[in-house]
């Protein structure tokens, strides 16, 4: 019997709440820590994950038969609990409703890796949104109505 071989890497971006500036830095280390047990807890490996106050970037590898919005809808709700719980001046904290999810080639790893890493010098020249528009674009992501893009 022939055996099964895969290899696949997402990376996936979405925000806080109307892009509320929650994440401080002083916090940030130990929600992406979380949010990395949260996608081992849920099939996936996490790579590479980081952002800045009002979003997050993931860079997960996962088997085949994760999937991969349920992977997201669980570290979703599971990070925003916690970190309510965990900080008390963030009670209401909350992810937005959607995200972005794109595929990874290997050979591509690399970069996107890099890329998440230097989300705060990034961010220094482009803010969260023109950001997501512009993976979106990379991506050739047709966007259908910009009224829901960011809800």
């Amino acid at each position: 019997m022939p055996n099964t071989y895969s290899s696949h890497f997402f990376h996936i971006v979405f925000s806080t709440k109307n892009r509320r500036r929650l994440i401080t830095e002083d916090i940030e280390n130990e929600i992406w820590r979380f949010m990395g047990g949260s996608a081992k807890r849920f099939g996936a490996t996490p790579i590479r994950i980081g952002g800045c106050e009002d979003h997050v970037h993931l860079l997960l590898m996962s088997r085949p038969s994760v999937l991969v919005s349920r992977l997201i809808q669980q570290i979703k709700g599971e990070s925003s609990r916690w970190i309510s719980k965990k900080f008390p001046n963030k009670k209401t904290f909350r992810w937005q409703d959607g995200y972005a999810s794109f595929t990874v080639s290997r050979s591509g790893v690399n970069s996107v890796e890099a890329y998440i890493r230097n989300q705060r010098k990034h961010h220094s020249r482009m803010g969260y949104e023109d950001e997501y528009k512009k993976l979106l674009e990379l991506h050739e992501v047709d966007i259908v109505d910009e009224k829901y893009l960011f809800g």
